[in-house]
């Protein structure tokens, strides 16, 4: 493993990404990592089903799932205090302003990139 991978092994990690393509990117970054792969949706009522019981330690979120909102799935993660990172091609000014402090990566990014969004929201642990 790479210097990058540091304090992630084994960390298990719930992906909701609606780009099939970037799913894929997301997932091999997660193993290279050593990281778990808790669950996948690419649609916003399975990424409901997943947040609702789904057992893992982090979520990565697309903010935008086929034109919906990430945001009910988020509700539902932060009430079991599952910390998050969102991932968005739109920028700081697609994320909810409720969510603003949570770590948050513009696509495309690369696997350090990743790596500290996802220790710094382990870190910060899940916020209210």
């Amino acid at each position: 493993m790479r210097r990058v991978s540091q304090g992630l092994s084994g960390t298990r990690v719930l992906v909701v990404e609606d780009e099939f393509a970037v799913l894929l990117l997301i997932e091999d970054m997660l193993n290279e990592l050593g990281c778990e792969i808790a669950g996948t949706a690419t649609r916003l009522s399975d990424a409901l089903t997943l947040a609702g019981g789904a057992e893992c330690d982090a979520a990565v979120l697309d903010v935008n799932l086929n034109g919906e909102n990430v945001g009910p799935v988020a509700e539902a993660l932060a009430a079991r205090g599952i910390p998050m990172v969102f991932s968005t091609g739109y920028g700081p000014s697609g994320i909810e302003a409720r969510w603003s402090e949570r770590p948050a990566l513009q696509k495309p990014y690369r696997i350090e990139e990743f790596a500290a969004a996802l220790r710094r929201a382990l870190t910060d642990g899940a916020r209210t």
